[in-house]
Order: structure tokens, then sequence, then C-alpha cells
């Protein structure tokens, strides 16, 4: 377990600078104002189901990571031809046993 406190609002402003996105242009693209983004970064608000969503589909995660339950990052990988995504999944694995191998 990490000694590491959460902090919703923290996460979603690090998901919207990583993005390079500003309040008012994730607010332009929910339909809900500047403020509310504040409000939700700021934890003084909380967003609906809807806007959480749509957070996640924003910034290319799942709502679990934005509310804390899950800390892995994911890709997403939507636009990719078949062969793209499996040189990308064949590259994991081979990664995956190269980290494996060094720990043992």
């Amino acid at each position: 377990m990490s000694d590491e406190i959460y902090d919703f609002g923290l996460r979603l402003k690090e998901l919207r600078e990583k993005k390079k996105l500003s309040q008012t242009q994730v607010a332009k693209r929910l339909d809900v104002t500047r403020s509310s983004i504040s409000g939700y970064e700021n934890n003084i608000a909380v967003p609906s189901i809807d806007i959480l969503r749509q957070l996640a589909l924003l910034y290319g995660t799942s709502a679990d990571y934005i509310l804390g339950l899950d800390n892995r990052r994911c890709f997403v990988l939507d636009g990719l031809t078949s062969r793209e995504f499996a040189l990308i999944e064949d590259m994991v694995q081979m990664l995956s046993a190269e980290l494996k191998f060094r720990h043992k």
C-alpha cells in the first residue's frame, strides 16, 4: 500500500496539464463553466457521473484512475491499424519479459 495521499483535484489538474489544455478549453469541450472545472480541481465540487465519463474520454484514461481506485495509467490506442496494435502488443510483451528476467 502506498503512503501517498490521493488528491482527486490534483489528479484532474495533472491530467489536464498533460494534455496542454486550459480550464476554459476543458469547460468548452464538456459544455460546463470554467468555474466548474476549477471547482473539481480544487476539491470544492464533484463532477456528475456523465462529466466524469467525459473527463476520462477527454484525458484518455479510466474513470477509476481519475477517482483514485486504480493507479495504473492506461494508453488509448484508438485509430491504430490491426498491424500497429499487434506491434505495440509485441513490444509490451518483450519489455515485460525483459523486466521479469532482470528481477530474477
